[in-house]
């Protein structure tokens, strides 16, 4: 049974007639008459009986209209749905952000984008760049801006940005110079993304550096957000790691003092989506224009605040 069929069974049953419906089709009569003879002989029944010069409904021709109406009308939506999505005139789009994603970046692209394709819907799902890769490979998201490294299997990956990420101490003496990853391991250590331990992409990084040089970082606490460690940081309970920038657009925290690794730390930002899957245009749309604002609103973009431009 071919949509074709059906097409040509329905404007049988509007006209009356094979030779009309051919005539209101464009076609050759002979050529719409043989393939509703094709779906009478599949479905196993005569849909038209002979009256006069034109045809009606059988009864089982009667039963099997709405049915076929009903598979049209539902083609001609999924069309409709489709022509919106690449049009960028309607449908729905996700995409995935690192958790700890800036209010004033979210809302920028989200105003922006909206002024241009305001028939799109957005859903933007914040969490752990590990769990955001996973959706995206999964197909839960059309595509992200994570944090590296994530596991790369079935991703195409596009670097965007370097933020250097250092050791946060309200002691002055813990931050005079350049820290080893052995004083790191001594150190009262609080960090963030307790939830994903050590699969989120920073920590992992220092693992790797752990092991390298035999020494094991045990954290004195854990905690899921990153503005919760450094205020735990300045009450003196502890040190952290945080992205520099992170500090310099809050102002509560500019106090603490900051240290670089010696061998330098660093959040690689970058945009991923399934590899081999087509991007809507919704999503390409929406990854330029972050891809633009990343670029013209420069470093700390990732961490300001929600209020004002980034300082």
């Amino acid at each position: 049974m071919t949509l074709q069929q059906l097409t040509y069974f329905l404007a049988t049953a509007e006209h009356g007639s094979f030779s009309r419906a051919a005539r209101a089709l464009y076609l050759a009569q002979p050529s719409l008459s043989e393939q509703v003879r094709s779906l009478e002989a599949e479905l196993g029944v005569e849909l038209f009986a002979r009256v006069g010069r034109g045809v009606v409904l059988t009864e089982a021709g009667r039963a099997f209209r709405p049915e076929a109406e009903r598979v049209l009308a539902a083609l001609a939506g999924a069309r409709e749905a489709v022509t919106d999505v690449r049009e960028l005139s309607g449908g729905t789009l996700s995409i995935g952000m690192f958790g700890t994603a800036s209010g004033f970046l979210l809302a920028r692209l989200v105003a922006d984008f909206r002024s241009r394709h305001p028939n799109v819907r957005l859903r933007l799902v914040g969490q752990n760049s590990s769990a955001v890769a996973e959706d995206v490979r999964r197909g839960r998201l059309e595509a992200a801006l994570v944090v590296l490294p994530v596991d790369d299997e079935g991703l195409e990956i596009r670097p965007a940005r370097r933020e250097e990420v250092v050791y946060v101490s309200r002691e002055p003496e813990r931050v005079r110079g350049p820290v080893t990853i052995e004083q790191l391991a001594g150190a009262p250590l609080i960090l963030y993304d307790a939830g994903y331990g050590w699969s989120d992409p920073t920590r992992r990084q220092l693992l790797e550096r752990a092991q390298r040089a035999g020494v094991q970082l045990e954290p004195v606490i854990e905690i899921e957000d990153m503005d919760a460690a450094l205020e735990l940081t300045v009450s003196g309970l502890g040190d952290t790691i945080a992205p520099k920038a992170a500090l310099e657009h809050r102002p509560s925290f500019r106090r603490l003092g900051t240290a670089s690794f010696a061998e330098p730390l660093y959040d690689d930002f970058a945009f991923i989506a399934r590899r081999g899957a087509p991007v809507s245009p919704a999503a390409r749309a929406f990854l330029e224009l972050a891809e633009r604002r990343l670029a013209e609103f420069g470093e700390g973009v990732l961490y300001a605040g929600v209020a004002g431009e980034p300082t």
